[in-house]
């Protein structure tokens, strides 16, 4: 078996980037892009001299001014976003075809076998970076090793401009010094429950057997188990098939009355539902999003046993959920609707292919 050579490339503080490359005043200035923090407006991005000031994405542009009141905000300008990063794709398909967007500014990709013919993951991931900024005039950060999981470490370690490779030799002990709130699929909440069971780092992690894992985390407690043990089979897709199709919304004023809130969230579902359409899905749980006047989040959801599809039974699900919250009680800001554990026609019909190999094993040289 051959040992994958997976590269993760995140662009630097893209948004913010870009405006301070298109704006040199702002250069050295705290940016944040998003909404108008006198409204109801959203943080999408943050320069690095925001952040150190603890502004992060998704945080509330109005909370973001307070902690930072000479910050500059600045509209989003996607079109140019998009057009910058169809630039840097174009330059990862110079060299492999398995490149799998996560978003505008970041993708895996599988260079085992690559375009130039060039050994050595390290290299093409140090001529990607300089590309792009050649390009560009944008910093990426580069991670590199033998599957997605450490790659995407990797490359949040020396941001901005980091290179780092995480070698199947080291990797390990690299997983066993790890806080567990940095793996992957592990968030807010379960990272909370880990710490509650003793479980702060990769080591304490692989010490819990694998049905004892599934018993505090459902099936989930399989992929921490593997993971602990640098064992990450996920390929890089160069189609990606959405796992899920949301869409939500902010309402212009907080909403009080539960039928109004009825209202937009069948609009959502059938929004939903006319995408999943296009897209000849079908979907098996719906997910019903409701964040309140207090920026308090919480989701419901419905797995009914059978496929849905079409914006009637979505509706129907979601404004049961509806039920389950504090509508009516507390104000609301923001709706979402989301259907999730979707079959695709193009999938149901396609057959599985024979022959896949799965590669991660740490005992193997890997010239990366």
């Amino acid at each position: 078996m051959n040992t994958r050579k997976i590269i993760h490339i995140d662009m630097d503080a893209f948004y913010a980037s870009v405006e301070q490359r298109d704006h040199p005043e702002l250069k050295g200035k705290p940016v944040i892009v998003g909404g108008s923090p006198l409204g109801r407006g959203v943080v999408a991005a943050a320069s690095y001299e925001a952040r150190k000031y603890g502004i992060r994405s998704a945080m509330p542009a109005a909370h973001a001014r307070k902690l930072c009141p000479k910050a500059v905000f600045i509209r989003p300008r996607f079109e140019v976003y998009k057009e910058i990063s169809l630039q840097i794709r174009a330059i990862f398909s110079s060299y492999t075809d398995m490149v799998e967007p996560l978003s505008l500014d970041e993708a895996y990709l599988d260079v085992t076998q690559n375009k130039t013919n060039t050994p050595s993951a390290t290299l093409i991931a140090r001529d990607i970076k300089q590309r792009i900024r050649d390009q560009t005039q944008l910093t990426a950060s580069a991670g590199i090793s033998f599957n997605k999981f450490l790659a995407k470490i990797a490359s949040d370690l020396r941001k901005p401009d980091g290179l780092v490779l995480i070698s199947p030799e080291k990797a390990l002990d690299f997983i066993a010094k790890l806080p567990v709130g940095t793996f992957h699929g592990v968030g807010v909440a379960t990272e909370a429950k880990m710490h509650r069971l003793g479980i702060r780092t990769g080591a304490d992690l692989r010490r819990w057997s694998e049905p004892a894992l599934i018993g505090h985390f459902g099936k989930t407690g399989s992929f921490y188990y593997k993971i602990a043990r640098g064992e990450d089979h996920r390929p890089v897709r160069n189609q990606r098939v959405p796992k899920s199709i949301g869409k939500e919304t902010t309402f212009a004023e907080d909403v009080e009355s539960v039928e109004v809130l009825a209202g937009h969230v069948r609009s959502l579902a059938q929004q939903v539902a006319d995408r999943m359409l296009q897209k000849k899905g079908r979907a098996r749980t719906v997910i019903l999003k409701i964040r309140y006047h207090d920026f308090e989040s919480i989701t419901r959801s419905i797995t009914p046993g059978h496929h849905i599809t079409g914006p009637e039974r979505i509706s129907y699900y979601a404004v049961q959920l509806l039920q389950d919250t504090e509508a009516g009680r507390r104000k609301v800001r923001l709706a979402g609707v989301t259907v999730s554990g979707l079959d695709f026609e193009d999938e149901i019909n396609k057959e599985s292919k024979p022959g896949s190999t799965q590669t991660s094993q740490l005992s193997l040289p890997l010239d990366l």
